[in-house]
């Protein structure tokens, strides 16, 4: 387990101007960070739904509206009783009411820090998230909260991601919560602050996005993918029937003229006097593309707080990505959910990173389920058809949890695209419901081995690469 430690630190300025004699005014609210990129800040909403979600625009939180009613009322007391009392006891009420309009909107200059004590943990493991964030401006915040923003999959053991404190100029504060570390690659979202001014009458929200970001990585070792016999006319690592040059032995056939010199037979030579040329089985670049499931089925987990499909699905991506580029095979990622995600087979260095970037910030590759259905699986399927190449190969990674996946893989087999199965088992059997959805998972299973698709049937407590290693499974 790695010992690294994972610092990010970003800056960012919220302000808010306003013209005070309208009530209804709205501002626009800015972030700076380090990098000078801005965006709208998205105001707060009150827990009984009074106040809407809008960007780049102050809000009102309320706290001053019973002064209003109670200095109306009074006034209207005061004019039909003919009481000049009452009515100058309505002044400081109205005063009360004007303050939080006459105060103007929040605004801060914020350094926020988080750093992790280990960006690279086992599965189980305890991580320690600190967040520090230092009001840099000229003004004290009387009324600061801050709530950071943890990966969905990753479950709060000890303390709390949000923190609440008055801070004066060039002060810090300091707060600090565990995590229980999952496999996948988790990247935390922004720090939240909400800033309300002195009156407590306006506040604002603005989300604070660390520059690098803060990613916890909980991976294990796949020591090789298991591939299939189709494969492009490039050097690679993948062996195949046809002779030429490589590492195993193949045959041996009469010299030709232009055969290499270090390919001649001398021991043979030295013997017969006879020129034989040694082939060797030849090794190819496999193309290879990881096609993950990220339907709805893919989100149902074994229990409530447990990951869910999708996060094995991206975390067995993670570690085939891994090894893959570890060898000289051609990869290709695509994705099949709310919307279609698709790269083109590369390979080297740059081509991988760009592979896990798509793995880390595409939508369609969101840990939180969709609000709205996806698009039709249809048109998606037919776009992946129309995408592969002929020689590509898929590796899906599908918890399996419905028919249509089953219908996918045993159509792009039968197009000529031999396909491997990696099926993290996310079923329980601690109801009925879920006990039949693990039978149905395995009747999957069975149809698919069956139709000569290899499956990896991957038992989440167990590292995919062990999985894949104890496999029986021949890929041919």
């Amino acid at each position: 387990m790695s010992n690294a430690t994972a610092d990010t630190t970003t800056k960012a300025r919220a302000t808010n101007t306003d013209a005070a004699t309208d009530a209804d005014a709205a501002t626009d609210a800015e972030v700076e960070t380090a990098t000078s990129s801005s965006y709208g800040q998205r105001v707060s909403t009150d827990a009984d739904g009074d106040d809407l979600v809008v960007e780049g625009e102050r809000r009102r939180t309320g706290r001053w509206r019973g002064i209003v009613a109670v200095a109306l009322f009074a006034s209207a007391v005061g004019v039909l009783a003919n009481t000049p009392f009452l009515l100058l006891a309505t002044v400081p009420v109205a005063a009360y009411a004007a303050y939080p309009r006459l105060t103007g909107s929040p605004s801060a200059t914020l350094a926020v820090e988080r750093v992790i004590d280990d960006d690279t943990p086992d599965r189980g493991d305890d991580v320690e998230v600190t967040v520090r964030i230092t009001n840099t401006g000229r003004w004290p915040l009387t009324d600061v909260r801050f709530v950071d923003g943890v990966p969905p999959m990753l479950a709060v053991r000890e303390g709390s991601p949000r923190h609440a404190t008055f801070l004066w100029p060039g002060t810090t504060t300091e707060f600090s919560y565990t995590v229980g570390a999952e496999y996948g690659r988790h990247q935390f979202d922004p720090v939240t602050a909400l800033l309300r001014d002195v009156s407590g009458g306006t506040e604002l929200e603005a989300e604070v996005d660390c520059d690098p970001a803060t990613v916890l990585t909980c991976t294990d070792a796949v020591p090789e993918v298991p591939l299939r016999k189709q494969t492009r006319h490039s050097t690679g690592r993948l062996v195949t029937d046809d002779g030429g040059a490589g590492i195993e032995f193949h045959r041996t056939r009469e010299y030709q003229k232009g055969d290499p010199m270090s390919r001649i037979d001398w021991k043979r030579y030295a013997k017969t006097g006879q020129l034989t040329t040694v082939e060797f089985r030849e090794e190819r670049a496999a193309t290879i593309v990881l096609l993950v499931d990220a339907r709805p089925s893919a989100y149902r987990a074994s229990a409530e707080g447990e990951p869910h499909g999708l996060a094995y699905n991206l975390a067995g991506a993670e570690q085939l990505l891994t090894a893959l580029g570890e060898t000289r095979d051609y990869v290709g990622l695509a994705a099949i959910g709310r919307e279609f995600c698709w790269l083109a087979a590369g390979v080297g260095l740059e081509h991988e990173l760009t592979a896990r970037e798509l793995l880390a910030t595409h939508p369609v590759l969101s840990t939180v389920p969709p609000d709205e259905d996806p698009t039709d699986p249809d048109e998606q399927a037919a776009e992946l058809r129309k995408r592969l190449s002929g020689d590509a190969q898929v590796v899906l990674l599908s918890p399996l949890g419905d028919e249509y996946i089953t219908s996918l893989a045993l159509s792009l087999e039968a197009s000529g695209h031999p396909v491997t199965v990696v099926s993290p088992d996310v079923t329980s059997d601690a109801t009925v419901g879920s006990r039949l959805a693990g039978v149905d998972r395995e009747n999957r299973i069975s149809s698919l081995r069956q139709a000569e698709i290899p499956v990896v049937d991957w038992t989440v407590d167990e590292p995919l690469g062990t999985t894949i290693v104890n496999s029986t499974e021949v890929m041919d």
